[in-house]
């Protein structure tokens, strides 16, 4: 099925069923606004601001001095940093050198990193200032290519008097003394010229980032993106966003300029770096930047706070962000009236979060469906209640194709209704695994001559066209010959009035192969039996999905990203069945 003849009714009326122009360097996003709106603000950090113009002075002095230290195209720099105002004019600065961004999780170890390093062949890292941060750098580089290191540190990005009161007080982090030959970011921004170096870019064939996946099933991989990747899904979104921008409005593209993004996801990741960090970028729109949004006491405190005080309208985020949202303790206490649009994705949402997320803060949520291997964004629900359907991924974004293959070969589209792989073809697809010849043939198929990539994910079209995600191939429980994909059951588990977060796998079970088994985290001050949580799951699904075992957690695992980590909790049974 292309987008082009999408089989709905539903497609959003005034969204085109293409995109245009979108082959141009990716640096191109912040050269355009800081050209038309230099004044304007792009980072917000604990009410400091920077405009477009500085944060493009700035990115120019990084690609000059990265340039000066023989770096240039298609050269490896790893962005080893929170989500601190420091970090769009690297990423910036990088591409404009005409080099490859490698971002890197900040809560990594040693280890973790040193591999990152070592496989993408990083010349040069950027790191924080931090007692943690620094040290883990210094360890990881070891055996690496890495011969620069730049140290950021946040107080230069502060507001005078909090970074006067910081440094007098010792609150603001610092690794300590630095070792020779590493370098601070402001030093090498204050000694460069704002000029960066002339580099031919080949939108289409260049990369402008490996980003790591797969971590949670395998050894991580790095997904080599190109410029266009990102620059075709940041014109994509442009054109499927359309939000009601004051009461009694007509529904209409994101206002140019108006918008403030909450940096809430991590700019390491995929999803927060395109949809809010690169699309605040390519709307002239505030960002406000959240390093940890577990920060405060209670926990998610701190992004209540900067909801009710900077007033952001767009907030990317995953599912268990709306589930601290609604069940933050004193959630009552803050003003989020100011969210308008917020782009689900990561994990399916459930469809009772998002009612009790919407009701507290008038916000829509229009849920999203990617990849980091898709730059990452490939379809979504429209972004009115009127064509939304919960608990769908939606429609193809705009000049994107997707098919659902069969599940054994990947080869055979299947018809209508039916569950299969999930399969995209678009411009926003990787050019492939960085290194891994042997795994791009396992992950690509050349359907009716077009090149699409598979997801692992089933699901399949329904009647009305929405995409409809199943499963995670590899989460899928086999109970007495039925297929039970833990996704329908964490959805009517999240349903009782105690839960907060639940999560489903499939554990071995003598009698029929495997048996489903439920992980609950209830409510802060609620209480609950086993045999409660399986009572409500008789009432309300089939014999073969409902839980034979229910096993209360304080806190599930989750990855950085917010993503509630099944394979954790699967390998934990493994290991008590050996």
């Amino acid at each position: 099925m292309a987008a082009t003849n999408w089989p709905t009714s539903n497609w959003p009326e005034g969204v085109p069923q293409d995109v245009g122009d979108y082959n141009y360097p990716l640096y191109n996003l912040l050269e355009t606004t800081a050209q038309e709106h230099p004044n304007q603000v792009y980072t917000i950090f604990n009410d400091a601001t920077r405009t477009y113009a500085q944060v493009k002075d700035t990115a120019d002095r990084v690609a000059n001095f990265l340039a000066s230290r023989g770096i240039g195209k298609g050269d490896r720099i790893a962005v080893f940093l929170p989500n601190l105002p420091h970090y769009p004019a690297i990423f910036f600065g990088i591409l404009k050198a005409g080099a490859v961004c490698v971002t890197c999780n900040p809560l990594y170890t040693p280890s973790e990193l040193n591999y990152q390093l070592k496989d993408a062949g990083a010349k040069a890292v950027f790191c924080m200032d931090h007692p943690q941060f620094y040290p883990t750098t210094v360890e990881a580089i070891q055996g690496s290519n890495v011969e620069t290191v730049v140290v950021c540190g946040v107080k230069s990005y502060l507001p005078p008097i909090k970074a006067f009161l910081g440094g007098l007080l010792g609150k603001i982090p610092k690794a300590g003394e630095i070792q020779s030959g590493h370098l601070y970011f402001d030093d090498i921004v204050k000694a460069a010229s704002p000029q960066p170096p002339s580099v031919d870019i080949n939108p289409a064939e260049d990369l402008a980032l490996i980003i790591y996946t797969g971590g949670t099933t395998g050894v991580p991989k790095g997904a080599a993106l190109t410029h266009t990747n990102f620059t075709y899904d940041i014109e994509a979104l442009g054109e499927w966003g359309r939000l009601v921008h004051e009461p009694g409005g007509k529904s209409e593209k994101f206002r140019r300029a108006f918008h403030t993004y909450l940096g809430v996801l991590p700019w390491y990741h995929s999803f927060g770096l395109t949809v809010a960090m690169l699309s605040a970028c390519g709307n002239a729109g505030r960002l406000v930047c959240i390093p940890n949004p577990r920060d405060g006491k209670p926990p998610f405190t701190v992004v209540l706070q900067a909801v009710q005080k900077y007033k952001p309208t767009v907030m990317p985020a995953v599912p268990t962000i709306f589930v601290a949202f609604t069940n933050h303790p004193h959630v009552e206490q803050y003003d989020l009236t100011s969210l308008m649009g917020c782009f689900s994705g990561g994990a399916p949402l459930p469809p009772e979060v998002c009612r009790q997320f919407e009701e507290r803060t008038g916000a829509v949520i229009f849920e999203g469906y990617g990849l980091s291997e898709t730059a990452p964004v490939a379809s979504a629900n429209p972004t009115n209640t009127d064509q939304r359907k919960i608990g769908s991924i939606g429609f193809p974004m705009p000049g994107t194709d997707i098919k659902v293959l069969d599940i054994d070969t990947g080869a055979q589209e299947m018809p209508q209704g039916e569950d299969g792989e999930i399969a995209i073809c678009g411009p926003q697809v990787m050019q492939g695994y960085w290194n891994r010849p042997e795994e791009n043939e396992k992950v690509f198929r050349e359907v009716d001559g077009k090149r699409y990539f598979l997801t692992g994910d089933i699901g399949h079209v329904d009647e009305d066209g929405y995409i409809l995600i199943t499963d995670r191939k590899k989460d899928m429980v086999l109970v007495g010959g039925f297929n039970v994909y833990p996704r329908d059951v964490e959805d009517i588990l999240f349903k009782h009035p105690k839960v907060a977060l639940a999560a489903v796998v499939g554990v071995p079970d003598a009698k029929g192969g495997e048996a489903v088994k439920a992980y609950v985290q209830l409510k802060a001050g609620e209480s609950a039996s086993e045999q409660e949580i399986i009572e409500f799951c008789k009432e309300n699904m089939a014999g073969y999905k409902r839980p034979k075992i229910v096993e209360f957690r304080d806190e599930l695992p989750v990855s950085n990203v917010g993503k509630v980590l099944r394979r954790v909790l699967r390998d934990e049974e493994h290991e008590k069945a050996k």
